[in-house]
């Protein structure tokens, strides 16, 4: 990959991580509002709901679009994670954050268990798939 196209991602990605960024920061949707209307309180938890998950997929969003830069910074960016093979350029300039191959992707989609764990990838590239320690949820000890 030529300097021009990385530079072009990296601005694209950086794009993508500034608007992403603002977007989460809109919560005002996942507020709880109580209502004496039983069947408007059932309309605002859907309506909740909705929101949650639109906050969750931009999330994800925003993750991928991190872990991108971090490789174009460490020299991955552009190059399958699972099978090293370099990604299509029409695969990134439709998914700039791609980190699979389509190939690689699709046997993703089909069967999770077909890539690697987190345990199989290095410490550079760990951190992508980590979940952050404020959303961890604690761990009860036996009794």
């Amino acid at each position: 990959m030529t300097n021009n196209e990385l530079h072009r991602f990296r601005a694209i990605l950086t794009a993508s991580v500034a608007e992403l960024e603002h977007l989460i920061r809109q919560r005002d949707g996942i507020t709880i509002e109580r209502s004496a209307d039983l069947l408007e309180e059932v309309q605002a938890a859907s309506e909740r709901a909705l929101a949650v998950s639109n906050l969750d997929r931009e999330f994800n969003k925003l993750r991928n679009a991190r872990a991108a830069l971090r490789r174009i910074q460490d020299g991955s960016f552009g190059t399958c994670q699972q099978c090293d093979e370099d990604i299509h350029p029409k695969r990134l300039a439709a998914v700039p954050w791609a980190q699979f191959c389509i190939r690689c992707q699709d046997a993703a989609d089909r069967n999770p268990e077909e890539i690697q764990t987190v345990a199989h990838f290095p410490e550079s590239r760990r951190m992508d798939l980590e979940v952050p320690d404020a959303v961890q949820r604690p761990v009860r000890k036996a009794a």
